[in-house]
């Protein structure tokens, strides 16, 4: 008698894809229904981590690009639109041989998944940081210089010192390493798509406990982002603390 559908779903399950091969090999003459099915599911899972592999080596084309330096860093941020609450930046090294599975732009992400990558990112990166730069200091000086402080704030952070700074679009002044610059760099690099998820889920983190503080703003829906719902308890209630005056100069009571 063979082995029974549960055993062969569970070795099936157990190996890894390119091992399956060789077990298709041997199942697929099974007539019986259930192990045709699991078959099937299989090789449609195999497809899609085929194609998730193949996605991710095309993110380390820049990383494999500058391959001679030996500390490449990954900076993005989180937070320059919203109305309220800090600008965020992360950075990142990653190993060279890292394989993070659904590494992606932060923004591409639900909150579920980039809590779990984010904790992998921490495990995995040879180095990481965050800079954090309030909303006083964002009226002090603008947006984009407080984006900047946040990067190189995150990059004091790091335990060893970059070489190469691959950077989502704007570059940075106050770092005197080379930088690289990409257009939507957090969706083409491993190292800027982590630094973009540890910026992302540090800023959201944030906004979250500032929603204990002030529970009738919603900030742990729209986390400081000018949504409906934000202009219209903005409208109500007025500004917080912690609202960035210069972006609702215009529309405050």
């Amino acid at each position: 008698m063979g082995k029974a559908i549960s055993e062969i779903k569970k070795e099936l399950e157990a190996a890894p894809v390119l091992k399956r091969e060789e077990l298709y090999a041997i199942y697929e003459a099974d007539e019986r229904k259930g192990v045709q099915n699991i078959i099937i599911k299989c090789k449609k899972q195999d497809q899609a981590m085929l194609h998730e592999l193949a996605r991710l080596k095309e993110m380390h084309f820049y990383e494999e690009k500058y391959q001679e330096y030996s500390a490449i860093c990954g900076i993005d941020e989180a937070g320059r639109g919203p109305l309220a609450g800090p600008v965020v930046a992360g950075a990142c090294i990653l190993p060279k041989d890292v394989e993070i599975l659904y590494l992606n732009d932060s923004k591409k992400l639900n909150d579920k998944k980039r809590e779990l990558l984010y904790d992998e990112i921490t495990e995995k990166a040879v180095a990481w940081g965050v800079g954090i730069v309030s909303e006083q200091r964002i009226d002090e000086i603008n947006i984009l210089q407080a984006t900047y402080e946040a990067m190189h704030l995150a990059v004091e952070q790091l335990k060893i010192t970059p070489d190469l700074l691959l950077v989502d679009a704007v570059n940075s002044p106050h770092m005197s390493m080379k930088q690289v610059g990409i257009i939507k760099g957090d969706a083409k690099s491993v190292s800027i798509a982590a630094a973009s998820i540890l910026a992302k889920v540090t800023r959201d983190r944030m906004m979250v406990e500032y929603d204990q503080a002030y529970p009738e703003y919603g900030f742990a829906v729209h986390k400081g982002y000018g949504t409906k719902l934000h202009m219209d308890k903005l409208a109500e209630f007025g500004p917080t603390p912690i609202h960035r005056r210069t972006f609702i100069k215009n529309m405050r009571k």
